[in-house]
């Protein structure tokens, strides 16, 4: 992988995702293998007229060695400094803006105690939550990409030797991100597609949506009150209606979706995964779920079902969803025919759903509201968001209108405008 390309790719997410202001603090979130694109990273951003880079490091492997040997009451035991870590930067001057690097080994804890893994990570999750409320609420500018790692690409490519199997995931990634060319204008003309089949979904006034493929699949979504469709580009609200633009960025690169939020009441029918999903450090895998009056009510899967259900409980609004999203079969990144093993990818290969939280500002005016009234909008809250994969090649979306009127959105996989 070249140097030149590299700095590309940091540009491209500091930039076009970030879309770093002078005087902004870039918070890096990176894994230590990727301490040389985290580097190019903060020199684009100085370069921009950033007041400061700052980067914090994981390390998976000592992640695992820590999920083995240390007890549960340990590792659910959050201390204040990690609970305010991030909270720190959120009101710096001109506000922080948070790049997360993706690079993950799908099974990292494979073969480890599901139950510990679950319980630590509902614990991180918890104190988390209020730093999700910024990002979530789009009131810090936030984005996230991905570098590949030995182990993350050696299960994409099995077949390869480790080198060559690392060199075919740069690729892969930089061409689904659009780094060909000139990215920032290949991001400016993709997004402003978007927002315009964005703004014609939003137009339609849809009550509920019908999901529709030949393996099975037909389930029938109500969208919460006055949803908003989402997609393409994002703007910062700084706790303004949302109505108000402020900042422009890209939250995932790459990003194929248009989406809103279900109503957590009004969801019913049968869903097929259609793509594995990684959840805790393990695989599940051709999985099925059953709805009723928004909640799961029946599930199964070929592989991780304990898994499923483990994500399924982690708490009151974990058996709703928070999230559609519509994702043509055309997609770059399905048209790779690469499993990525990495939501961030995967998600925009297929129509997903989300288990758990809604994005509050996919609500008219949610950044605005507590939970309490995002609930009585339908909005649904949780301490997950997790995406799982349900598009097919087949499918066919109507949406139906509060009058009845039933309106073509996907037909074979596909945007009918």
């Amino acid at each position: 992988m070249e140097q030149n390309m590299l700095k590309k790719y940091a540009e491209m997410a500091v930039k076009t995702g970030i879309n770093i202001q002078p005087n902004q603090t870039l918070v890096i979130r990176c894994p230590i293998h990727g301490a040389a694109f985290a580097r190019e990273c903060a020199k684009v951003a100085y370069e921009a007229g950033a007041k400061e880079a700052v980067v914090f490091y994981s390390d998976e492997q000592f992640s695992r060695i820590r999920m083995d040997k240390t007890s549960k009451e340990v590792l659910c035991d959050i201390k204040e400094y990690q609970k305010i870590q991030m909270l720190n930067y959120v009101n710096t001057d001109g506000g922080a803006a948070f790049l997360s690097i993706s690079s993950s080994d799908p099974e990292i804890y494979k073969g480890l105690d599901m139950d510990k893994i679950d319980a630590a990570n509902k614990a991180a999750s918890k104190a988390g939550e209020e730093f999700r409320d910024y990002t979530m609420n789009s009131r810090v500018q936030w984005c996230v990409v991905a570098i590949p790692s030995e182990a993350w690409a050696k299960k994409v490519f099995p077949d390869m030797e480790t080198e060559a199997a690392v060199e075919k995931l740069w690729q892969t990634i930089f061409k689904v991100s659009r780094l060909d060319g000139d990215p920032a204008a290949n991001w400016k003309e993709y997004t402003d597609k978007q927002m315009i089949r964005r703004n014609r979904l939003n137009s339609l006034n849809l009550k509920t949506v019908h999901l529709t493929s030949s393996n099975g699949t037909d389930l029938y979504v109500g969208l919460a009150e006055d949803c908003v469709w989402g997609g393409g580009k994002d703007f910062t609200t700084g706790g303004r209606p949302h109505t108000v633009a402020g900042t422009e960025f890209i939250a995932n690169m790459p990003t194929e979706e248009i989406f809103t939020a279900p109503h957590k009441d009004r969801v019913n029918g049968i869903v097929y995964g259609t793509k594995p999903y990684v959840y805790n450090g393990n695989l599940i895998e051709d999985f099925v779920v059953t709805f009723k009056d928004g909640r799961v009510v029946d599930y199964d899967a070929k592989v991780g079902k304990e898994l499923l259900g483990q994500l399924l409980d982690s708490d009151e609004g974990a058996r709703s969803i928070g999230e559609i999203a519509f994702v043509p079969a055309s997609s770059p990144i399905n048209r790779e025919n690469v499993l990525f093993y990495n939501t961030l990818f995967d998600e925009n290969a297929a129509c997903h759903i989300a288990f758990g939280a809604a994005y509050p500002d996919t609500v008219k005016g949610g950044s605005e509201m507590n939970k309490e009234q995002l609930a009585a909008k339908g909005a649904n809250h949780s301490v997950i968001h997790e995406d799982v994969m349900v598009g097919s090649e087949d499918m066919d979306i109507v949406g139906i209108t509060e009058s009845g009127e039933e309106i073509q959105i996907f037909k074979n996989g596909e945007w009918v405008f």
